[in-house]
């Protein structure tokens, strides 16, 4: 579906193969092809030029390479000889605006041999468009899943109203019976006014509509081919006869790839935000990662993935989308070395910041972390490098990079009416932000510099990281009080997971992120950079507790509050639904920060220790407030489980560790050798070495295999 994956076709086209050989007959045969008009022409003509890049109509290139049973070849290319028609049931299609089908101007056998096409049009040959040809690198998208509908409503005379049940990016497919020329029409949209009807001011400018025109001919079925919408709801007008709900069947359209990791826990908060977390995450898989499906914009902002992309791979086997965006991110890249905010850049949006282009780096790192990925970092460490020092050259002084765009974005309001924050004690030097992503970066480009063999470079980065990190405490770090300039938890946080604090210092500056909390009754003060980092900073720092608490709050500001008021994804504004809603899409993953990450690694206990899980570390949180969680994830290797439960204090646990790898466990004990595996003294299994006891914490490492461990 959707197919080819969108790129900017200025800089590379994508191709699609398949194997055709089962469809091929003997004798006379035909190729038949629709095109759409996608991401290529995506908008209106000339539709906000100075915003977004327009690269003309459609075009084809197609190829069939045949090899007989004797050893010859044949090649059959799209040319001059072919014929084409504009004048068939797909009357419109726009991703934003929704499809148009006729089915009365339906062809019949159109792509079948012996077809009449005299009235076909020869078409135009024209230059190929500027991007180099190349293999989707990635799965093409697909149907991932049918959904029923929960129920379908009358609103008024001839309009009903279909809830879904959830919210979700892909089409309706109609089974329907009527007159020729009936006409139905469905709108979309993911939420309702008081009065029933769809809300739709979120949408913006996009139509989202589909049209359907009977040929009335028995029972139809028809879902459309070109676009997909994200929505809870539709809106049905001119439909023959009363619609039932089992006329409708939703289709989920993704990237096609595995679901790669589960988590349950006994805390129903938690559960159901990972549920949403995975359809809004699927819901914006769309051969890129785009930040919202229903909206004018479903762009592929750099910022939104910068941690987002590392919790997706707990859930989602989406390494070659990643990889794939990475060569979208390079592309985008201008000769003096700027990335912009947005990639492929359909958007012109070089705003010249670190912690959104920086995504670039900390997606590779990911790939690396979770997948084992080399080679991108290889491919990708010339542009990297010349972005880094494209920002050193030109925004930085004496140490400190002074260029910032976005701030802590989407920082929660101290007021639920509130679009924005007002009070500047919750705002966050952007000097800040830039300067300490910055050092974060240089440090990961260190370790892709030994890995790229590009070792004469690091000496520079170590200096320059330990410059920046010189300059970074002189103008921020307040020695007396242990907070960094203003004292937001996004302030003070990443100096202290970046390492940048020292030493002697961190516990007084973890100490004033703990009183910040506090303040806020312990709930979110971060925006889109301070929470992805948030819960693993505190529970690093071991207070596993807070992160919980924060993970759990049903009240505003929380993710639980939007699950209180009814959201099955996640939103964007932690109160789109009182703030303005109208500038809220309800199907938004930046505000997951670290979130997945945080489940999988210190609530299931399932963190990479070694590249792509060689070897895992596994610690579970088991003093967070959980009374027990299960965890499983397909990594490289194998299928990795954790299962435990915290009976005040005595603990079992059920591990599985894959073939070829290996585990450290951390596991609460009275003593090194108060711990038992399927009721055997810890000493006397084999495959397990003990490793350190310390802080009634026992640590032990142990092979591949099934364990059960009770302390």
């Amino acid at each position: 579906m959707l197919a080819p994956a969108p790129t900017d076709y200025r800089k590379s086209v994508l191709s699609n193969t398949f194997d055709v050989t089962e469809h091929i007959a003997t004798g006379d045969n035909a190729i038949g092809v629709i095109l759409g008009n996608g991401r290529f022409f995506t908008m209106r003509q000339n539709y906000k030029p100075h915003k977004i890049n327009n690269f003309g109509f459609p075009k084809l290139l197609f190829q069939l390479d045949l090899i007989y049973e004797d050893g010859s070849k044949q090649t059959i290319t799209s040319d001059e000889t072919w014929k084409f028609t504009a004048d068939g049931p797909i009357r419109t299609n726009n991703e934003y605006d929704g499809e148009e089908y006729d089915a009365t101007k339906e062809l019949g056998n159109w792509s079948t041999t012996g077809y009449v096409d005299d009235d076909w049009l020869k078409p135009q040959l024209v230059t190929a468009p500027e991007g180099k040809i190349t293999p989707q690198p990635n799965k093409p998208m697909k149907v991932m899943q049918q959904i029923k509908p929960l129920s379908i409503n009358k609103l008024k005379d001839d309009v009903y109203i279909l809830d879904m049940g959830q919210n979700f990016s892909g089409w309706i497919q109609i089974k329907v019976k009527g007159k020729k020329g009936d006409k139905i029409k469905m709108r979309f949209a993911e939420s309702l006014q008081p009065n029933g009807e769809l809300y739709v001011a979120n949408l913006r400018d996009a139509r989202v509509t589909d049209v359907y025109t009977l040929k009335g001919e028995g029972e139809e079925i028809w879902h459309p081919t070109f676009i997909y919408h994200g929505f809870r709801y539709v809106e049905i007008s001119g439909w023959p006869g009363i619609p039932d709900v089992s006329d409708f069947e939703g289709h989920l359209v993704y990237d096609q790839m595995q679901t790669t990791g589960q988590l349950t826990t006994s805390n129903e908060t938690i559960n159901q935000i990972i549920k949403n977390a995975w359809w809004g995450i699927a819901s914006n898989y769309k051969g890129m990662p785009v930040d919202c499906p229903q909206r004018n914009e479903r762009q592929p902002w750099l910022g939104d993935r910068a941690q987002g992309a590392y919790g997706e791979s707990f859930l989602f086997d989406n390494a070659s989308l990643y990889a794939k965006w990475l060569d979208d991110i390079e592309q985008s890249q201008t000769p003096e070395g700027a990335i912009p905010d947005v990639a492929p850049a359909f958007w012109n949006y070089y705003s010249d910041n670190v912690t959104w282009p920086g995504t670039y780096i900390l997606v590779a790192d990911m790939l690396h972390h979770q997948f084992g990925d080399e080679r991108s970092i290889i491919k990708h460490y010339p542009s990297m490098k010349k972005w880094m020092m494209y920002m050193k050259n030109k925004y930085m002084q004496h140490y400190i990079v002074t260029k910032d765009k976005y701030g802590d974005w989407c920082v929660p309001p101290e007021d639920l009416k509130m679009i924005k924050s007002q009070d500047s004690t919750r705002t966050t030097n952007g000097e800040l932000l830039a300067t300490a992503y910055y050092y974060r970066l240089l440090g990961i480009m260190e370790k892709f510099a030994n890995l790229s063999g590009q070792t004469k470079d690091i000496a520079e980065f170590i200096s320059l990281r330990k410059n920046v990190r010189a300059a970074f405490n002189k103008k921020f770090f307040n020695e007396n009080t242990g907070m960094y300039d203003n004292g937001t938890v996004t302030a003070n946080l990443l100096p202290l997971y970046f390492e940048i604090v020292p030493d002697n210092k961190k516990q007084l500056v973890f100490d004033n992120i703990i009183k910040r909390l506090e303040k806020d009754k312990m709930h979110i003060s971060t925006g889109v950079i301070g929470t992805q980092w948030l819960m693993r900073g505190l529970t690093e720092n071991d207070r596993a507790d807070a992160a919980f608490t924060l993970a759990s709050n049903n009240t505003y500001p929380s993710w639980g509050y939007m699950i209180a008021n009814g959201a099955t994804t996640i939103w964007e504004l932690w109160n789109g639904n009182t703030a303005n809603p109208q500038m809220n899409s309800q199907n938004h993953i930046m505000l997951l920060g670290d979130l997945l990450i945080w489940m999988f690694e210190d609530l299931g206990g399932i963190k990479a220790a070694q590249a792509a899980f060689k070897e895992i570390e596994m610690k579970p949180s088991f003093s967070a407030g959980l009374k027990n969680a299960k965890a499983n994830y397909q990594s490289a290797y194998g299928n990795i489980a954790s299962e435990w439960t915290n009976n005040n204090g005595e603990i079992k646990w059920t591990i599985d560790v894959p073939a070829n790898s290996s585990a450290i466990i951390h596991l609460p004990a009275t003593n090194e050798n108060s711990i038992k595996e399927s009721e055997k003294n810890i000493k006397e299994v084999e495959g397990v070495s003990f490793i350190k006891y310390e802080k009634g914490v026992a640590v032990f490492r142990i092979g591949s295999g099934h364990y059960q461990f009770t302390n």
